[in-house]
Order: C-alpha cells, then sequence, then structure tokens
C-alpha cells in the first residue's frame, strides 16, 4: 500500500525511472523554470545516476526541512516527501512551512508531481491527503494550493482534498484546503 516517506535510496532505481520520465516530458527543460522538479533536475539530476550523487541530493532536501539551517534567501523551509509502494517511487510531495510573497501566487504550501507511469491511478489524491496532516503539524491550519486553470487533474486532487477555490490570481487557480490541524 502506497505511504509517505522521506526520501532514501530504498526506491533510487524507481525513483531514477520516475524522473527520466518527467524529463521526456520536458520537466527540467529550458521552459520549465518556475517549478521545484524542474530546479531539482537542472541541479541536481546529472548526479542521480550515482548513489552518492543521489544521497547529496537526498541530503539537500534534508537541510531544506531542517529549522536549525537557515534556507537561502527568498526561500522558506520546506519538507520533500515521497509516495512509494515499498521499493516504487510515485510521486513527491512538497510542504513549505510558510509562504512567501511570491509563493501566495504561484506555488502555495504545498506542492506535488506524480510520475508520469503513475497519473489517473488515485496517487496524487492520496498522497495529499496524506500529506495535510503533516502540513498541520508545521502549524498550517490551511494550506495554499495553486494550479493552472487547464490542470484538470490537480484541480481534482486539490477538490477531493477538500479545497476550495478562492479565486484566479495571476494566471492560476488558489485553493484552500483545511488540514485538520
Amino acid at each position: 500500500m502506497p505511504q509517505l516517506v522521506t526520501p532514501s535510496l530504498a526506491q533510487a532505481d524507481s525513483f531514477r525511472t520516475g524522473m527520466a520520465e518527467f524529463a521526456a516530458e520536458g520537466r527540467g527543460g529550458p521552459t520549465d523554470t518556475d517549478t521545484m522538479l524542474g530546479r531539482e533536475l537542472r541541479e541536481y539530476g546529472a548526479g542521480w545516476h550515482t548513489d552518492a550523487g543521489l544521497l547529496s541530493f537526498i541530503e539537500s532536501l534534508r537541510q531544506a526541512a531542517d529549522p536549525v539551517i537557515e534556507p537561502p534567501n527568498g526561500w522558506v523551509h520546506c519538507s520533500t516527501f515521497w509516495w512509494v509502494d515499498g521499493p516504487s517511487y510515485l510521486a513527491s510531495i512538497r510542504i513549505r512551512h510558510r509562504l512567501t510573497p511570491q509563493l501566495e501566487q504561484t506555488g502555495g504550501h504545498i506542492g506535488y508531481d506524480v510520475a508520469p507511469s503513475a497519473r489517473r491511478q488515485g496517487h496524487g489524491t492520496a498522497m495529499l491527503a496524506a500529506a495535510l496532516p503533516k502540513a498541520a503539524e508545521f502549524g498550517i491550519t490551511s494550506a495554499l494550493l495553486t494550479c493552472a486553470p487547464d490542470n484538470t487533474g490537480s484541480r481534482k486532487i486539490i477538490e477531493a482534498n477538500g479545497g476550495k477555490l478562492a479565486e484566479q490570481r495571476g494566471g492560476n487557480l488558489r485553493f484552500w484546503v483545511p488540514t485538520g490541524g
């Protein structure tokens, strides 16, 4: 049964496969400049083929979540979890511990990416449901999630988890989702 886990080498091979699927659809390319996945592919993707390179990336995720380590200017603490089924990586979800003005426009508290081969199987909806209590642990009582107006899949995931459309701003739909906190 799929579950949220802290990233580790236990899913290394399937994580690499998932990232190759994302890259094949253009993620991390020159037009993917506003997404966390795109940044990760550009900055770390070349090293993922080795366990040492993947461990370096995983360590960067751990540091990004560590409240003792000050994030870079303009960034916030962010906890990343992988949605896995045993050794199979299916998706990633990121919980930003607070919002910046930029994140209020695009990105919100929570962002996620479901590997292309794992889409349309309910993983996004289940993963977000599992992540909402974790967001509550960070003091987020209502999480902001955004998506493009034409991203029907993401909109359905958000609404299935109680998301209420607040408005369309800056070219994105903005939803507030209760975390149970």
